[in-house]
Parts: structure tokens; sequence; C-alpha cells
């Protein structure tokens, strides 16, 4: 009979940057979706600073203008359409 738990997932072996491009994608993924946990989120933007506010804003912003087209923007991030 085998007692060996697997150990939890951990950052260090789901994620990995530099590999090649799929992991790179898959680890993003993974990434954002931690960074976006509400209890995470909570405790982290009452720390931001005015400026650093502007600035996450203003480059997630630029990324959806640059790679989703007016439909998709909609559709996926406001759940509009």
């Amino acid at each position: 009979m085998d007692d060996h738990t697997p150990d939890p997932p951990t950052l260090a072996n789901e994620m990995a940057f530099g590999l090649d491009r799929v992991t790179d994608e898959r680890s993003l993924i993974l990434f954002m979706e931690r960074f976006s946990r509400p209890e995470l989120l909570a405790t982290l933007v009452p720390r931001l600073g005015d400026q650093e506010i502007i600035a996450l804003l203003d480059q997630l912003g630029d990324l959806m203008k640059k790679h989703l087209r007016e439909q998709e923007y909609h559709r996926l991030f406001l759940k509009d359409r």
C-alpha cells in the first residue's frame, strides 16, 4: 500500500516561463487566473498607488485594443453581446 499523497500544485510545478511558447502561454493563463482571484485583488488593489492603477489599466487596455476585435472585446470582456 502506497502512503504517498502527491503534494498540492504550487506555482513552481505548474508554471514555467522561457521554455517554449506553448508552456509560456499555459503558464501565463495560470498566472493570470491566480492573479485575478478575488481574495488576492482585495488585498493588493488598496495598496496600489494612483499611478500604478493608471499604468496597469493603460497596459491592459492597450493589449486588448491591439489583440481583440471590437466584437471580441464586447463579447469576452464586457459580456454584452
